[in-house]
């Protein structure tokens, strides 16, 4: 191994083991709480309107299956 690779090995554990401090830092540890945070309300926010959309649906397969079921009964008045 020659001196540049050496030199280059040392650079990577030196940028590796900063590079780990930092990441583990009391203002990089609340930024991370910040950003999960951030996305719980956004992924709150996002099933909020999935539950809206689901209740619409709901509504709207009663009301067609009450229209069959009303058009089935004048149907099978008709034919008697």
């Amino acid at each position: 191994m020659n001196n540049k690779n050496i030199g280059l090995v040392a650079a990577g554990f030196l940028l590796g083991t900063v590079g780990v401090k930092a990441l583990t830092s009391k203002p990089a540890k609340k930024l991370y709480v910040q950003g999960i945070s951030k996305t719980l309300q956004v992924k709150s926010a996002g099933l909020d309107i999935i539950e809206q959309a689901k209740s619409n649906l709901d509504d709207l397969v009663a009301e067609a299956s009450y229209l069959n079921v009303k058009e089935d009964a004048a149907k099978a008045e008709k034919a008697e």
